[in-house]
């Protein structure tokens, strides 16, 4: 996921502000139906902000403004009915969407990886295994230097060095995905942290960051440091990314190749909601990212607005999921994300 400018600019800012400017009422209410507010995960935030501008190249008169404030505040606030839309990379519980009083759909826009990045100077392409990557973030290994990390990486010049965790400080979907797949593949792992979206780690040299930036900013200048990002941040910020071995006993590094061969068998129930834990191919440690939207709106136009931005996203805004290092949603699922939306939406 290549930006034109840093992520951490791009993610914290809201993507485009209207001036206010005098209208008469009846003209008002139409501009402000063409703005809607989405706030919720960071995993995503790259690829909303190129949808908003693209977006306007169709429609002149649509606004839309996101900001990343991780999955856990895109649940809070589709909740609390604070914005038009929500951002998620942890598909809601059955729970959850319960206490959505105007209903919510799940609208799956695009998938991607999360890099274990870290920093240590000289070692390229560190090898991560199925065994050793959960032992290091359930704790059992906390040096560089352990006999299980050199087992993995013949060769390599890894220090005899305290092991620093950079994780993140909300809510997130990116740790959803992270903590899923460790849970997964390591029983040890999946009783001591669990798949959640806000882990209590019992660890060692703990760094926390806020969103995907934080924790890209805290490997990056923290040497001995490993942590877990979007793909596209670890690009970005010019992170090495661990090769992280799949169910085929594959060393395989993050990419938008290696992430769709691992979503491509992926199916869709009739929620949209979809749990990738251990994929059978391609690189492992892989989710998806949705929109939520209300079933019901307040009024007419609102809904309409939500309608067209949903439609267009998953029509023509696709087309940008490759540029930025993101899966497609297949068009036979697009096709049935519409069909429920443009049916269910309601003023």
């Amino acid at each position: 996921m290549i930006f034109s400018t840093t992520i951490l600019n791009r993610v914290v800012a809201t993507s485009v502000v209207t001036a206010s400017i005098a209208l008469s009422p009846f003209f008002s209410a139409i501009a402000q139906a063409q703005t809607l507010n989405g706030a919720g995960a960071t995993f995503p935030a790259p690829l909303y902000e190129r949808y908003a501008r693209e977006v306007r190249k169709k429609y002149p008169d649509m606004r839309i403004n996101y900001q990343g404030i991780g999955s856990g505040g895109g649940i809070r606030q589709i909740t609390a009915g604070t914005v038009d839309f929500g951002g998620s990379d942890a598909a809601m519980k059955d729970e959850e969407i319960a206490k959505v009083k105007n209903g919510v759909i799940l609208v799956p826009t695009a998938g991607g990886a999360v890099s274990v990045v870290y920093n240590l100077p000289g070692v390229n392409d560190l090898k991560l295994s199925r065994k050793v990557l959960p032992e290091i973030f359930s704790g059992q290994i906390t040096n560089w230097n352990d006999a299980k990390i050199k087992a993995d990486n013949p060769g390599a010049n890894l220090p005899d060095q305290t092991i620093k965790f950079a994780v993140r400080a909300d809510s997130s979907g990116t740790t959803f995905i992270f903590t899923n797949h460790l849970s997964a593949i390591s029983g040890y792992f999946k009783g001591r942290v669990g798949a959640t979206t806000a882990p209590k780690w019992n660890l060692p040299n703990v760094l926390r960051g806020k969103g995907n930036p934080g924790v890209a900013a805290l490997v990056g200048r923290t040497p001995g440091s490993i942590g877990y990002v979007e793909y596209g941040y670890a690009v970005q910020n010019n992170l090495k990314s661990a090769l992280v071995q799949n169910k085929k006993g594959e060393f395989v590094a993050p990419s938008l190749q290696s992430s769709n061969a691992a979503l491509a068998t992926v199916s869709f129930p009739d929620n949209y909601r979809v749990f990738v834990g251990d994929p059978g191919q391609g690189y492992p440690i892989v989710g998806l990212t949705w929109m939520m939207v209300y079933k019901q709106y307040g009024n007419a136009s609102k809904a309409d607005a939500i309608k067209k931005w949903i439609n267009w996203v998953l029509k023509d805004g696709q087309q940008y999921n490759d540029d930025l290092n993101y899966t497609k949603i297949p068009p036979s699922v697009v096709n049935r994300v519409l069909q429920t939306v443009n049916s269910t939406v309601k003023p």
